[in-house]
């Protein structure tokens, strides 16, 4: 076996669990924040689009969209297809987003901090070379 693979899960793992805690505050987990920052990023986007961009399977998308709303972070609104529902963010959200993305910046900075702006470049490079 590989050794990078453990490695690689282990680490992804314990910047989940890091991620949550910075999360906790605004009420959000991982999932849902990387629906919201999508969303934020890309604008209105259909539940289709977001799992396939996001590669994550449907029916979780659904649950996790499904709790958002609940929460007051997105609303579904009919698309051209009735079938179809667009999910955007709220007014509420918006307002949360800056202060979220300040949060999520310095916990991002502080992971990579012991990695020059190369290594950074390099690590990244790497993983988008493993994704094919």
């Amino acid at each position: 076996m590989n050794p990078l693979f453990p490695l690689l899960f282990q680490y992804n793992r314990q910047l989940t669990i890091a991620l949550n805690e910075v999360l906790r505050p605004h009420g959000l987990f991982s999932a849902q924040w990387s629906i919201v920052y999508f969303l934020h990023r890309n604008g209105a986007q259909s539940l289709t689009q977001i799992w396939q961009t996001l590669s994550v399977e449907a029916p979780t998308v659904t649950r996790t969209v499904t709790r958002l709303e609940k929460l007051g972070w997105v609303m579904r609104v009919e698309g051209e297809d009735r079938r179809e529902k667009i999910i955007t963010l709220t007014p509420v959200a918006e307002d949360k987003l800056p202060a979220i993305k300040a949060a999520v910046g310095e916990f991002e900075q502080a992971a990579v901090a012991r990695l020059s702006k190369e290594e950074q470049a390099m690590l990244y490079q790497l993983v988008e070379k493993m994704k094919g």
